[in-house]
């Protein structure tokens, strides 16, 4: 992400350091991540110590300083969806993506966490792809539904 399009992003927020976790969400969203000289910049244009972006970046579990795959994938592994077989869905992503919680897979394609609830325990076991729901989930259903994420 270049400087002028973070420059746009802060300009839109007023160049108020009050926006700031504003603005790293709207970098987050365009660029699936944090890259430190984005920070650099946000921490330049806000007048906003380095350090304290690191913190906000680091606390929230929403932004990531490392870079994304371009399909999320969040297992619910709360009660309901754990009772009905949420890690043998897991699992199944697992070996299909060859990634682990937390991970991304070297093409940047999917990075996959587990989630402690997804607010759809009907529905359960629940993978969530880009923000999309898929209820009542098996090892084979996960497979399909990660066939249309190519």
């Amino acid at each position: 992400m270049d400087n002028a399009r973070i420059d746009q992003i802060i300009d839109k927020h007023h160049g108020e350091a009050s926006s700031l976790i504003q603005v790293l969400l709207e970098i987050q969203s365009e660029n699936r991540w944090l890259p430190k000289e984005a920070l650099e910049r946000v921490s330049e244009k806000l007048q906003v110590p380095l350090t304290r972006i690191q913190h906000i970046a680091t606390f929230y579990k929403a932004f990531s300083l490392v870079p994304k795959g371009r399909h999320e994938i969040h297992i619910c592994m709360g009660t309901a969806c754990h009772v009905r077989g949420a890690q043998r869905v897991l699992d199944t992503v697992q070996d299909l993506t060859g990634i682990k919680p937390g991970e991304t897979d070297l093409d940047l394609k999917f990075s996959l966490e587990t989630v402690g609830c997804l607010g759809c325990c009907a529905l359960g076991p629940v993978m969530e792809v880009d923000g999309k729901t898929h209820g009542k989930m098996s090892p084979s259903g996960t497979a399909d539904v990660l066939k249309n994420y190519e």
